[in-house]
């Protein structure tokens, strides 16, 4: 991506060298890294992360590294870039987009849906309105799975906060609020749900971002289409099992993954990205 002269948003908090405890939940970087422990244990990715909530971490003094400090910028950037792009597509609606803070955190961070570490990768919070990233999570995407490159980690950041505008939007909680009342299949068959809407969100944001900058470069799509590809929920569960169980499913298939981005990215329509009306099995 092309990012030069663009401003870095000024809505963060920096807690880097601050200790946290157990983790909060499951955002786009939690199945990747999940992905990756079950993979090298042999165990289930969700089960994995049960038991990574019971661990803490330390507190110790931080200090970035000129990498870290490269990352950061162009986290802001992003940040930025998604500020700018939901205020204008909330106004066109008639609505005042309210921006996510972004957090950023070194192994553990305290958050209003609890404690988490590093290991649950970056994710969103509504209950403050924030969303969580550990910089060291961009380098494990290409360890772990071959998924790097600029625009992947700015898909990343653009799915998180494609989960604040289901949350603005009041897609988030009322799909909260029926899981409550699910039993595990039809939670997960929820989840899935509200995962590719963020997909797909995340592809608007894209559109919009090129169309006003043109700051995508070549390989950039297909950056964050590998990305999309190997986060699927097949994909991870074959690769840590050799075996896919699709009533686990939280996040989805690769394919559909894809899918959802690709139509996000496409068409740059808010409107477009309804995954809760169609049939389950034709997401």
């Amino acid at each position: 991506m092309n990012l030069n002269g663009r401003r870095q948003s000024s809505n963060f908090e920096d807690r880097r060298g601050k200790g946290g405890g157990k983790i909060a939940g499951l955002g786009i970087g939690g199945v990747i890294i999940a992905g990756l422990i079950a993979l090298l244990f042999g165990g289930n990715p969700t089960e994995v992360i049960q038991q990574l909530g019971s661990q803490s971490t330390q507190t110790e003094e931080y200090i970035p590294t000129a990498q870290e400090e490269q990352l950061k910028t162009f986290a802001l950037q992003i940040l930025a870039s998604t500020e700018d792009v939901w205020s204008d597509q909330f106004k066109r609606m008639g609505l005042t987009y309210r921006a996510p803070k972004l957090v950023i955190f070194k192994g553990s961070v305290q958050s209003g849906c609890g404690s988490a570490t590093s290991s649950v990768g970056p994710f969103y919070c509504s209950a403050d309105e924030c969303v969580y990233l550990d910089l060291d999570f961009f380098n494990e995407m290409p360890k772990s799975l071959g998924a790097g490159g600029d625009f992947a980690y700015a898909y990343v950041i653009a799915h998180e906060v494609g989960h604040h505008v289901e949350h603005l939007l009041g897609t988030l909680d009322k799909a909260h609020s029926q899981m409550a009342r699910m039993d595990d299949t039809e939670k997960n068959r929820m989840s899935v749900r509200i995962e590719l809407l963020a997909d797909y969100y995340a592809g608007v944001w894209g559109y919009h971002e090129n169309k006003t900058f043109g700051s995508l470069e070549d390989g950039d799509l297909e950056e964050a289409i590998g990305a999309a590809q190997k986060i699927g929920d097949d994909y991870l569960q074959k690769r840590a099992r050799g075996q896919v169980m699709p009533e686990s499913f939280t996040h989805g298939t690769s394919a559909q993954r894809v899918k959802w981005l690709r139509k996000g990215l496409t068409t740059g329509d808010l409107r477009g990205g309804d995954t809760f009306s169609q049939n389950y099995n034709q997401l």
